[in-house]
């Protein structure tokens, strides 16, 4: 079995008292209302093409202004809303392209990362990683996307800071929330079963990093990748015109 290094988590605790991580941590105030955003903006509850007003979302959100504006930012960098000046703040189309560019993208990438992460990941990591779908399986028979989306941007960014190369985790983590964006519009012809089987495949994708098999974790997110990328991106799940809610 191969050793789990614990040094990165001390650089990522520095990074985040130092300022870099400003964001990434789920903790922090800034990071909820961007997470609430990002969610809604998934889900179509902030839909395609819709205005988006400052004032509003801060009421929406009960969160202070500065804290809405950094959650824009970072989505406009992400490419998830659309900033003019004087026209404001659009929600940003569902483009199908940009969709299967990013799973491109991820394809190339995100197995790599699951390797670096069997080789690096802490227990902290690990446990981050297992926890994430707890009561998926209840969630999934209950048809509750909202949860099971979130399960799975947290298991996805658990993933990337776990390799302990935060340039791969802000490359990685912004291109799984496109594909989650697409999964939403998608999976309301998911049945439970399903459902359930993606998250098995996370979880034995979990179990790899644990054990620290680098070869095992390369090969189950490219089966976590496949399942998905096969079944709607190129198999033309591309009709969809309302979120699963």
């Amino acid at each position: 079995m191969q050793q789990h290094r614990t040094g990165h988590e001390t650089g990522f605790r520095r990074l985040e008292a130092s300022g870099d991580l400003a964001g990434w941590a789920p903790e922090s105030q800034k990071a909820k209302v961007y997470d609430q955003i990002l969610l809604d903006i998934i889900l179509g509850e902030l839909a395609p093409g819709r205005q988006l007003d400052e004032q509003g979302l801060t009421r929406r959100y009960d969160a202070g202004l500065a804290g809405v504006r950094d959650a824009l930012g970072r989505l406009a960098l992400e490419g998830l809303v659309v900033r003019r000046p004087r026209a404001g703040t659009t929600v940003a189309p569902l483009d199908l392209v940009d969709v299967r560019q990013a799973f491109e993208a991820l394809r190339l990438i995100e197995p790599h990362c699951a390797s670096l992460a069997a080789s690096n990941a802490g227990a902290a990591d690990i446990a981050a990683l297992r926890a994430a779908f707890d009561g998926a399986e209840e969630a999934a028979r209950a048809g509750h996307s909202r949860a099971l989306i979130g399960m799975d941007q947290r298991f996805h960014a658990a993933l990337a800071l776990a390799t302990g190369n935060l340039t791969l985790a802000k490359i990685v983590i912004p291109l799984q929330h496109k594909a989650s964006r697409f999964w939403a519009y998608s999976m309301t012809d998911d049945t439970a079963d399903e459902r359930i089987e993606e998250v098995q495949r996370h979880r034995a994708l979990a179990d790899c990093v644990a054990r620290g098999d680098a070869t095992a974790a390369y090969d189950a997110m490219l089966k976590v990748l496949g399942a998905f990328f096969g079944a709607r991106v190129r198999g033309g799940r591309n009709d969809a015109a309302t979120p699963a809610r």
